[in-house]
């Protein structure tokens, strides 16, 4: 009896452990800023304390989250340097237009049921072309591949940039560098080469930016501390290692990659659909650099500073606006500050004495 008390209460001071290992504490302390962070906007938007140029951030700031999450998965956890991701944002913006135009074109009126579509859309064919790509690249390692999804994102905005798309009653019409597609009457052109997409109808919206950042963390975090995860992890700290003991380490790899090519699809497609009109450089190298910015300044495989910093860092430069010419100076100035506070040995060692230790259960995990 009293064997059975101890082991009863041994299995119960193990689940306590569980239940407040830094590994629950850091997914729940990242959920907790999300939802208060989405409370107080909501708040501040209801009562008209948001003027207009922060009431038209909200979106962005969503999109770029899920970008910079899906991101930190492919380089913080697989250590795998992706400039590519803007590439990525750009199919899923450019399908959720043309799925939401046909859905409209066809009398679909219902803003929940294409919005839906044209994101789910978005992140399917995103995570297709992800799947595609990763076959050879995933072979490189390294600059070498860093180079290689830098040249697939600038390919991904030409291709894009001389593409005409148009939809009537007979369907789909497409054509390439020269805009050949004629529309019976009351059909509607999509994509018009480097004119981009217009007269898409505005049907974004925070609080579908909320629930994709939330659902982005608990795919994140699901894969980040499953078998799978670790194997990620594992093929990131020692190939070598990773492959002597059996592991496939192409295809755990290529699981973070699709992943994060799929949320950076979702991010495109919401931010898309927020505007009634944008074209392919939008999602140039410049937009790739600056998600990576945004994940090493929060902290490679640190999802809660991926949140603050893209927040902190998309808003910014509005917030400086009123600077004039001096505002992106001083938002260099800021990023180089912040670079070389995050990177400097006597913080990172205030924290790690700060820090909490793992316990076995959290190792384990």
């Amino acid at each position: 009896m009293r064997k059975y008390e101890a082991s009863e209460m041994s299995e119960k001071k193990s689940d306590m452990k569980k239940l407040f290992s830094p590994a629950v504490r850091s997914r729940t302390t990242t959920y907790l800023v999300v939802i208060v962070a989405f409370i107080v906007m909501s708040i501040l938007n209801a009562s008209g304390a948001l003027g207009r140029k922060y009431q038209s951030l909200l979106v962005p700031v969503c999109c770029y989250i899920i970008a910079a999450l899906g991101l930190n998965l492919n380089v913080g956890i697989s250590g795998e340097l992706n400039l590519g991701q803007a590439g990525f944002m750009s199919i899923g913006a450019f399908t959720g237009v043309v799925i939401s135009g046909i859905l409209q074109t066809n009398g679909v009126t219902n803003v929940f049921v294409n919005l839906l579509l044209a994101i789910v859309c978005g992140t399917i064919m995103a995570g297709l072309l992800g799947w595609l790509i990763s076959i050879p690249v995933l072979k490189l390692e390294g600059d070498y591949l860093a180079i290689v999804t830098l040249a697939f994102g600038q390919i991904i905005m030409s291709l894009i940039n001389n593409i005409y798309v148009g939809y009537d009653i007979n369907g789909l019409h497409f054509s390439f560098i020269n805009n050949t597609v004629a529309l019976e009457p009351g059909g509607k052109m999509l994509i018009t080469g480097p004119i981009g997409a217009t007269g898409v109808a505005m049907l974004a919206n925070f609080t579908t930016g909320f629930i994709l950042i939330i659902l982005s963390l608990i795919i994140i975090y699901n894969l980040m501390y499953s078998r799978n995860g670790r194997a990620i992890m594992a093929c990131r700290d020692n190939r070598i290692a990773a492959e002597t003991i059996g592991m496939e380490v192409s295809k755990t790899k290529t699981l973070a990659f699709v992943i994060s090519a799929a949320l950076a699809g979702a991010a495109g497609a919401l931010y898309g659909q927020n505007y009634s009109s944008f074209a392919a450089t939008k999602f140039d190298f410049n937009t790739s650099i600056l998600i990576l910015v945004y994940v090493v300044l929060g902290g490679l495989g640190n999802m809660t500073g991926t949140v603050i910093a893209t927040t902190v860092l998309v808003v910014m430069p509005e917030a400086l606006r009123f600077l004039s010419t001096y505002r992106m100076l001083i938002y260099a100035i800021v990023l180089i500050v912040m670079m070389i506070v995050t990177n400097n040995e006597k913080v990172k060692e205030f924290f790690e004495k700060h820090k909490p230790k793992k316990t076995q259960e959290a190792a384990h995990e």
